[in-house]
């Protein structure tokens, strides 16, 4: 009997709607189950209890953590990491190495992430993650 290899880990944020959209698309494109979601809200995760990270950090932006567990990508550079792991985006990843495209990708990356609470659906007006201030 072979053993599974160990899958990268998405540790994402599961209380919020736009991020769990995301996740499900990801899930959709990761035909060769290269990825592990893991919503780094839940505290008895062991995952999420050894990530070398903080919990802010991880509010801030999506992270991946390969499978070696060598190094912590976030923002862009989870989504270029994980490009290479999901064939539709192969044609896709190279590009994402020009120059200038990290810079901005990053941008755009965290800009959505910090608006992500005025992005997601609201019912009566109230949102169902409440925004920190800081």
């Amino acid at each position: 009997m072979t053993e599974t290899p160990p899958q990268h880990v998405v540790l994402f944020d599961g209380d919020c709607p736009l991020c769990r959209k995301s996740v499900s698309w990801l899930k959709r494109l990761d035909w060769r189950h290269a990825l592990a979601f893991v919503n780094f809200r839940n505290d008895g995760d062991p995952i999420v209890q050894q990530a070398p990270t903080t919990k802010e950090r991880l509010a801030e932006e999506m992270h991946v953590w390969p499978a070696r567990r060598n190094r912590l990508y976030h923002g862009f550079g989870a989504f270029r990491f994980m490009a290479w792991r999901l064939p539709l985006l192969w044609p896709l990843a190279p590009f994402l190495y020009l120059p200038g495209v990290p810079w901005l990708g990053q941008k755009i990356y965290l800009g959505i992430a910090r608006n992500r609470f005025h992005l997601v659906p609201c019912q009566d007006g109230v949102c169902t993650i409440q925004q920190k201030r800081p």
